[in-house]
């Protein structure tokens, strides 16, 4: 798949890395989350691109990483599944302490927008 979301997600998923090096503070955290929630919303619409091209059409997140996982795409349907709801999380209602648990999970999907990344380029 050749399209621009790709190169906008691929410098995203750059940006996410490079925050989560930097030591942890209340601006490094909340960047993180922001940098998320674009990786995020660009995987999702990369696989809905994706699959209209191979006929198949999701029309939201979980509608999309459901397709994804049925055109092998990702691996781990639930992982993504769950990143949903952190997603969800984060953007509608903002605490603290949700703030702290979702940052905890960030390093752990790194990789999987990395190998849906490497996947929509082949």
């Amino acid at each position: 798949m050749t399209h621009p979301i790709l190169q906008d997600f691929s410098r995203i998923i750059a940006r996410l890395k490079e925050v989560l090096q930097k030591e942890k503070d209340d601006i490094s955290r909340d960047s993180s989350i922001k940098r998320f929630e674009l990786c995020f919303d660009l995987a999702w619409k990369a696989i809905k691109v994706f699959s209209k091209e191979k006929g198949v059409e999701c029309y939201s997140p979980t509608d999309c990483f459901k397709s994804g996982y049925q055109l092998k795409l990702i691996d781990n349907e639930a992982a993504w599944l769950e990143m949903v709801k952190a997603r969800n999380e984060t953007v509608h209602v903002y605490k603290e302490a949700k703030a702290e648990e979702v940052y905890a999970h960030l390093s752990k999907y790194v990789p999987l927008f990395e190998e849906l990344l490497k996947k929509l380029k082949q």
